[in-house]
């Protein structure tokens, strides 16, 4: 079965949420799992947009919470598939929070996850490849192999000496 490869900016999903009292923190603090579930979704979303199936959470990278999003304020979540692989798409996120009173955006996170598509089985499927048109998306694009790897390393699922992308950034090449 041949797919047809489709573009990252046809997968981009926006969602936006407003940080309610029952979201916070006792800090006021829109809570970090709370923020990372809303991000679930919208990763979620972006990749059954992209693969036309359904799909689940395989890996959450680092989250790290630069800049609190407070009670009242509103959190914007942009999620685009950087690259596909076989059956795992990488989703590449990014979070900002909204002062609506105050009228400013300020950055709150950036993260990736990892997704794979399934079918009626529930069995792992292919999905189409991802075309970078932007440098942004080409630079997320390149750097989507050597963060797998990493995952895969990580996860137990691939040993250092095999993930060539990540050597190649840490050791020279040897010449004889």
């Amino acid at each position: 079965m041949t797919l047809t490869p489709k573009h990252s900016q046809d997968s981009v999903i926006r969602m936006t949420e407003l940080v309610l009292p029952n979201d916070t923190n006792t800090f006021g603090n829109l809570m970090g799992g709370r923020l990372m579930y809303w991000m679930d979704i919208a990763a979620a979303l972006a990749c059954m947009k992209h693969c036309s199936a359904p799909v689940v959470t395989a890996s959450v990278d680092n989250i790290s919470f630069e800049t609190p999003i407070k009670l009242g304020n509103v959190v914007h979540i942009e999620a685009r598939v950087s690259r596909a692989f076989s059956t795992s798409m990488e989703v590449h996120m990014r979070v900002w929070g909204e002062d609506p009173v105050q009228q400013y955006r300020y950055k709150s996170n950036e993260a990736f996850m990892t997704f794979v598509a399934l079918d009626p089985n529930g069995k792992s499927r292919p999905v189409p490849a991802i075309i970078p048109d932007t440098e942004e998306e080409k630079k997320l694009f390149d750097g989507a192999l050597r963060r797998r790897q990493l995952r895969l390393i990580l996860g137990g699922k691939m040993k250092p000496e095999d993930a060539g992308e990540l050597r190649a950034l840490f050791f020279e090449p040897t010449t004889k």
